[in-house]
């Protein structure tokens, strides 16, 4: 992970029971995050400071403990800061089921829980999530700094100046005004100024000519400029100039005025004598008022980019670790798949005659694909399925979607095509569009109970450089429109959300739009949702044009199944999970091979280094102390020829891991498995 430019960050581990301190701290150190065990949690709060990454505590470490030092610290944090505690509960002890724990919530604020025992790739991601939450921390840091730095200049120049700015509320009448504007007008850095206050403060005589130059400005939105005799608490005469301008709110409606005062009784005063003197005078006073005009002006603009960045900065720390998390739990649900689906195959062979119990377990094995399809789209939200990605005529594909599409929905929908010709090709995974125009259309489908026409269009564009989400070059554009119920603009900012979904309850997961959103992303593209109230919602797929061209398809050849003259094999499965490798074990012994288990790469190697001999190795990616590359590695330097398959349930490898061994994504059938070994044997 990229260093934090100018800060020596490290996490803050506080687990005093047992181990945990030590097994966190070495976590850590693998995935090159520095940490700092504290023995106390005096110790801890000494050794808070803005370095700090994130903090990784054990709920059983704070039940007793005095928390007030650390609340108090927390409370004091910078207002950019928002430290991330990482809590570590027990066995069943998660936030959903341990109310005591859940509460550390509100105690701490920013926190993330991790039910023990936890597996290391899930507490190396939390705690880089939290790493990369917390440099966005410094980065806003650096930028309300800036931001700093622009009001300080600017006050020095409305100083340099000598002018007041003030505020009026048009609803409430409410009058803010700076130290200097109120000397304008006779008042003391401490006194209250009201805007009847000011009105008093009017010579009589120009009272009505001010009321008309306000009125003016907010019926006409004309900028505000006037300049009036003024009269001091002491009966002194005194001058001011005054302008401003008008702001409205989203629907056009007046909301304040916003300006710049001057104190100008010098040149009231000569005006009568030396005319031409005081237009140059005001000519000078306009000047630097739109000099200043400008320079607030272009701090407004920084304020606003300031406000949006810290909302992309919130979305992004929120989609960034629900994906994190999502990536992890479907990782682990496909390993519990694999084992629930493999014993159900050969448990519906050892029943085979006895119907009853053939249909309970085709209805459990129903359950757990609808399962494995659920893990599916949420490896696609999390970008870490498994994507054939080639040139891909979309055109065709949309085409001969037609008739499943039709199907799909139904026949109160219409399905109306608008593909053009000579389309480019696109770079994508054509199983995975196919799946994500079907989430599409079937969720339009649902925006119209009433039935309706669903319009997918294709068309060719250019992405310009300037795009903030795309990088520029060409695209090809699939969009889904419905004449359904449409979204609201709450509704919309979450529709891409996991789990959220607008459906009765049962009705939908949640995960379709998710599923989309996060092949967009693979691919290199985006997916974007227009939507309003009765209005529909139109909803378009960017992908990128491909630089190669479309491979003539090979005729499809149904994949061979063992040789009868192959005979049984020698093979050895490696799983650190004891229940999945006793399920692929069956599943291969019930094939008719000869299976040796074990359970960690360094097991595996002393079978080899000891004179066994095999004829193929399976092995599950992710294990503790050496993953599934590394020993598919070693073994190759010890056995060349030997056929290597691996296993796992992320379905695509991490970044920079290469190695040419056949795969096969969790949970496999024992169909699967079977076609998988007789290809590769």
């Amino acid at each position: 992970m990229a260093p934090i430019p100018d800060r020596d960050v490290f996490g803050l581990i506080h687990a005093p029971l047992g181990r945990d301190a030590q097994i966190a701290a070495t976590l850590l150190q693998e995935a090159e995050l520095r940490a700092k065990i504290a023995p106390t949690l005096e110790a801890l709060v000494a050794d808070l400071s803005e370095n700090v990454a994130f903090a990784v505590m054990t709920e059983e470490a704070l039940r007793s403990a005095d928390l007030r030092p650390l609340v108090s610290w927390i409370e004091t944090q910078p207002s950019w800061s928002d430290l991330p505690f990482i809590i570590l509960t027990a066995r069943g002890g998660g936030p959903e089921r341990n109310p005591a724990a859940a509460r550390l919530s509100d105690v701490l604020g920013n926190v993330s829980f991790i039910e023990r025992p936890f597996h290391p790739t899930t507490f190396i991601s939390v705690g880089r999530s939290a790493m990369r939450a917390r440099r966005r921390q410094y980065e806003a840091s650096a930028r309300m700094e800036a931001l700093d730095e622009g009001e300080r200049r600017l006050q020095t120049a409305l100083a340099a100046g000598r002018l007041g700015t003030w505020e009026l509320d048009l609803t409430t009448n409410i009058l803010t005004t700076s130290a200097t504007c109120r000397a304008i007008f006779g008042r003391g850095p401490d006194d209250d100024f009201t805007y009847d206050d000011l009105l008093q403060a009017i010579h009589p005589d120009d009272v009505a000519r001010m009321k008309d130059a306000v009125r003016n400005t907010i019926e006409t939105g004309a900028d505000y400029a006037i300049a009036y005799r003024t009269v001091w608490p002491d009966g002194s005469v005194h001058g001011a100039e005054i302008r401003a301008q008008l702001y409205r709110d989203r629907t056009g409606h007046p909301i304040k005025l916003v300006g710049v005062s001057a104190d100008i009784t010098d040149r009231l005063q000569a005006e009568e004598q030396q005319r031409h003197l005081n237009e140059m005078l005001e000519e000078r006073v306009a000047e630097r008022t739109r000099e200043l005009q400008e320079a607030h002006r272009l701090v407004l603009a920084e304020v606003s980019q300031r406000e949006r960045a810290e909302e992309q900065l919130r979305q992004a720390q929120k989609m960034e670790a629900i994906g994190q998390l999502t990536g992890g739990v479907a990782h682990d649900f496909n390993n519990l798949l694999m084992a629930v689906l493999g014993n159900l195959e050969l448990l519906r062979k050892h029943v085979a005659g006895d119907v009853k119990a053939t249909r309970l377990i085709d209805g459990a094995l129903q359950g757990a694909q609808r399962g494995a399809s659920l893990t599916q789209r949420l490896l696609a939200f999390a970008r870490r399925q498994d994507l054939h990605v080639g040139a891909v005529d979309l055109a065709g594909l949309v085409t001969e979607m037609e008739d499943l599409l039709q199907h799909s929905v139904g026949p109160r929908i219409t399905i109306e095509l608008a593909v053009p010709e000579r389309l480019p090709p696109v770079s994508a995974d054509a199983n995975q569009v196919e799946l994500a125009l079907l989430n599409l259309a079937v969720n339009a489908r649902d925006a119209m109970p009433d039935g309706g026409t669903i319009r997918i269009e294709l068309k060719d564009t250019d992405q310009p450089a300037d795009s903030e989400t795309l990088a520029p070059g060409r695209y090809v554009v699939l969009s889904v429109i419905d004449q359904g119920l449409g979204m609201d603009a709450q509704t919309l900012q979450k529709a891409i959300e996991p789990f959220f979904s607008t459906k009765e309850l049962g009705k939908g997961t949640g995960l379709g739009l998710s599923m989309v959103h996060g092949l967009a992303l693979q691919l290199d593209g985006r997916l974007t949702l227009k939507s309003a109230p009765g209005q529909g919602t139109t909803a378009e797929l960017w992908i990128p044009v491909s630089t190669t061209q479309i491979e003539d398809k090979e005729p499809d050849v149904a994949p061979a199944g063992p040789r009868d003259d192959a005979g049984p094999k020698r093979i050895l499965l490696v799983d650190d999970d004891v229940l999945i490798a006793m399920s692929s074990a069956d599943m291969l012994s019930d094939l008719g091979h000869e299976v040796t288990e074990a359970h960690s790469g360094k097991e595996a190697l002393a079978l080899i280094d000891g004179g066994a001999t095999f004829d193929l190795l399976i092995t599950d990616y992710s294990m503790p102390g050496m993953t599934g590359a590394e020993l598919a590695k070693a073994a190759r330097d010890r056995l060349p020829g030997l056929p290597i398959l691996l296993a796992s349930g992320y379905a695509d490898l991490p970044s920079g891991v290469e190695i040419d061994v056949a795969r096969l994504a969790k949970p496999y059938s024992q169909d699967q498995l079977a076609a998988m070994l007789a290809k590769m044997l």
